[in-house]
């Protein structure tokens, strides 16, 4: 489960960005579910940018607001600019920066004592953007290339597709386990996650599909790792769909709503 610091909204007197981090490591919310890179690169991460904004006063609002500024700028230029190998390379660090500074909003906000409504749903309204725009500008930014038969362009609208289904059911999951008093993925946080499932889940983290974007100055590199990517998730999505509607239908029969 993740923890709630009992903290003030800026660091005691003395305490270092160090100190910061460590503490905020023993708050930090279940690996449970989660894939490799989230797990292992992008919360740590997280960890070290939620500290300095903490010692820096910042508030987690500002830093949601600096996320979206990363990742619409990388965005753009994947539609806009010429795809070239530095193209690639800052593309691939501002979508990384994004995606870490997106884990310290919700970190900074347990530093200083925890979230609110209103935070969480700035969070969410800039990450259901990105699950949409970041195909989309792949999308644009193939079709200017010129370079590919008009059928590749189906790869980054099936994408979206599977992406605005995963991440949509996926809340809707969590909300409904929480309606019907079954455990949350947060409430399974305490129990022992699985290495081996998150490196099998890894073609839907984002963050790999950052990285992918350091192949853009080859347009079929990053064809065959981006559209890897895609079919990996769409795989994932598929399997789960069954899953999830017998958990669904379950919590339906538990109070009686279903047949």
């Amino acid at each position: 489960m993740t923890a709630v610091l009992d903290a003030p909204a800026r660091p005691a007197p003395g305490e270092t960005v160090g100190a910061t981090v460590r503490r905020l490591a023993g708050a930090q919310k279940g690996a449970q579910g989660a894939p490799a890179y989230s797990r292992f690169v992008n919360r740590p991460l997280g960890r070290v940018l939620a500290a300095l904004a903490f010692h820096r006063g910042l508030t987690p609002d500002a830093v949601t607001g600096l996320s979206a500024v990363a990742t619409f700028t990388g965005l753009g230029l994947v539609a806009l600019a010429p795809h070239t190998w530095v193209t690639g390379l800052l593309v691939a660090v501002l979508l990384v920066l994004g995606y870490a500074l997106d884990s310290a909003d919700g970190q900074l906000a347990r530093l200083r004592g925890g979230g609110s409504p209103a935070g969480e749903w700035l969070d969410h309204a800039v990450d259901s953007a990105k699950v949409v725009a970041v195909h989309l500008c792949v999308l644009v930014g193939l079709y200017r290339t010129g370079e590919l038969a008009e059928g590749w362009l189906l790869v980054p609208i099936g994408y979206a597709l599977v992406a605005v289904v995963h991440f949509s059911l996926t809340l809707l999951n969590e909300a409904l386990r929480a309606q019907h008093g079954a455990r949350t993925r947060a409430a399974r946080g305490g129990e022992r996650a699985s290495v081996v499932r998150s490196l099998l889940v890894a073609p839907t983290d984002y963050g790999v599909l950052c990285l992918v974007f350091l192949l853009l100055g080859s347009t079929p590199a990053f064809l065959a790792g981006y559209g890897f990517l895609a079919a990996g998730s769409a795989g994932y999505v598929l399997l789960a769909l069954p899953r999830w509607r017998r958990e669904m239908a379950a919590l339906g029969r538990q109070d009686g709503t279903t047949p």
